[in-house]
C-alpha cells in the first residue's frame, strides 16, 4: 500500500483537469469515497469507472464523439480525485483503464479509440498534477491490457492504441516525455506475451515542440 502513501498536490486543480463534466464527476466522487474507506481499493475504482461509463454512454446513445467525450471526462475527473485525497496516481491509473475499457464493452462501444483516449487523458493529466507520466503511460496500457484478456477484446491492437495515445499526448508535453514514455512502453510491449510481436508508433516530426 506505499503507493498510495504518496502525496498529493493539495492545491486546487486547475486548467485541463478542471473542466470535469457529470461523468467525471461521478467517478471523482466515488473514486474519492473509495480511496477513503474502502479495502479493495483498486476493484472499488475499476467498478466506480466502469459503471460510469456504461451507463453515460447508454444514456447518450453510444454516438462515437460522445462517449470519446465520456471517456476523456471520466480520466480526468479520477485523476482529480486521486489528487484530492493524496493517493497514488500511478496506482490509480490501471484500475482506472479497466474499468473505462471493460465499461465501453458492456455498452458494445468502441475499444480501440476508447483505449486511445484513456491513454492520451491520463497523459495529459498526470503532466499537469506534476505525476510520473511515463509511469502512467504503462500503467495505464497493463490496465487496458487486462481488461482485453478479461472481455475477450484484441489484447494486441487495444494496447497499441492506448500506447499511441500515449505517445501522442507526450509529444505535447515535450521532446523528453516522449522518449520516457516510448521507452516504458517498448518494455511494457515487448514483456506482455499477447502482444509481443506489437511495434510502438515510430518517431515524428510532429512529435517535437515547437522551440
Amino acid at each position: 500500500m506505499t503507493d498510495l502513501e504518496q502525496s498529493g498536490q493539495s492545491n486546487p486543480t486547475t486548467g485541463y483537469l478542471a473542466q470535469v463534466g457529470a461523468a467525471g464527476t461521478t467517478v471523482k466522487s466515488g473514486i474519492v469515497t473509495s480511496l477513503k474507506g474502502v479495502d479493495e481499493i483498486e476493484a472499488e475504482i475499476v467498478r466506480v469507472v466502469r459503471n460510469t461509463v456504461s451507463n453515460t454512454i447508454k444514456a447518450t446513445g453510444a454516438v462515437s464523439g460522445e462517449a470519446v467525450s465520456t471517456v476523456r471526462d471520466v480520466v480526468k475527473g479520477a485523476i482529480s480525485a486521486t489528487e484530492e485525497v493524496g493517493a497514488g496516481l500511478v496506482l490509480a491509473s490501471k484500475s482506472v483503464a479497466k474499468g473505462v475499457l471493460m465499461g465501453v464493452s458492456d455498452v458494445g462501444g468502441d475499444m480501440i479509440g476508447a483505449a486511445t483516449e484513456t491513454a492520451r487523458a491520463a497523459v495529459k493529466g498526470a503532466a499537469e498534477v506534476g505525476g510520473d507520466v511515463a509511469m502512467v503511460a504503462k500503467r495505464t496500457v497493463d490496465g487496458v491490457v487486462e481488461a482485453a484478456r478479461e472481455t475477450g477484446g484484441d489484447a494486441t491492437q487495444l494496447a497499441v492504441a492506448a500506447a499511441n495515445g500515449a505517445v501522442e499526448a507526450a509529444g505535447g508535453i515535450g521532446k523528453s516525455a516522449v522518449g520516457m514514455v516510448r521507452d516504458m512502453l517498448v518494455g511494457v510491449v515487448g514483456g506482455v506475451k499477447d502482444i509481443a510481436g506489437a511495434a510502438l508508433p515510430k518517431p515524428a516530426a510532429s512529435e517535437t515542440p515547437p522551440a
